[in-house]
């Protein structure tokens, strides 16, 4: 995990990496890149839009927890647990 500090007006802001499978409802990141998994399902994923760079974030869960619905480049996309674990996501936090 990367860690990064920031202290904007007494605030301290911590820049975490983690998997888009991870993030809460409500809660924003920046793609870092695709890692691992099929090949197709990779392609799939870059070719929705979610390359690096790209903000992205969490609507909601389904009742049941899975699929879990995100914004990302201006339109709503649903992915399953098991394909959004292979997106790494940068998330700042405020401590």
């Amino acid at each position: 995990m990367l860690f990064c500090y920031f202290w904007p007006e007494k605030k301290v802001w911590r820049v975490v990496e983690k998997r888009l499978s991870e993030m809460k409802p409500r809660e924003k990141g920046i793609i870092v890149t695709v890692v691992g998994g099929p090949p197709s399902l990779k392609k799939r994923i870059l070719d929705m839009g979610l390359v690096r760079n790209t903000e992205i974030e969490v609507i909601r869960n389904a009742p049941l927890g899975d699929p879990v619905e995100f914004r990302a480049l201006g339109y709503d996309l649903c992915l399953r647990k098991d394909e959004a674990r292979y997106v790494v996501v940068r998330v700042e936090k405020e401590s």
